[in-house]
């Protein structure tokens, strides 16, 4: 065999090579379903507020100005998501395509979780200011 010659062919690697392909698309997937979730969270807050703005109960709590920022930040945390997943999916293919395999746990997940509890202590901070009245 000749240093030019491809390597031989194995039908056990090749198939491993097609399931892991698979199972970054379906993980692909589940990244877009999150961060559409996101996002439409980012539309649905302020639509939500302004709704119950526009009833009695909005008479007695009174403006939600932040409203508005924390449905940005959903979409911000759901289009960073996006990026992300797509950059990792870049990578898993890429190392699937080359002769040396080296598996590298993805941190999109850690990240994006970190993102939300961010979002998630500012609403909350928000929300406990506007009841303690400051």
């Amino acid at each position: 065999m000749l240093p030019s010659d491809p390597p031989p062919y194995n039908l056990t690697n090749e198939l491993a090579k097609e399931r892991t392909s698979a199972a970054a698309d379906r993980t692909l997937m589940a990244w877009i379903r999150t961060s559409l979730s996101l996002i439409g969270f980012g539309f649905g807050i302020p639509t939500l507020v302004k709704a119950i703005d526009s009833t009695r109960l909005g008479d007695r709590l009174g403006p939600q100005p932040w409203a508005n920022g924390i449905g940005l930040l959903f979409i911000a945390v759901g289009i960073f998501a996006m990026a992300a997943a797509l950059n990792d999916h870049r990578q898993i293919l890429m190392r699937i395509r080359s002769d040396r395999y080296v598996y590298s746990s993805s941190k999109t997940a850690e990240r994006v979780g970190l993102a939300l509890l961010a979002v998630g202590l500012l609403s909350f901070l928000g929300v406990l200011l506007k009841a303690l009245g400051v």
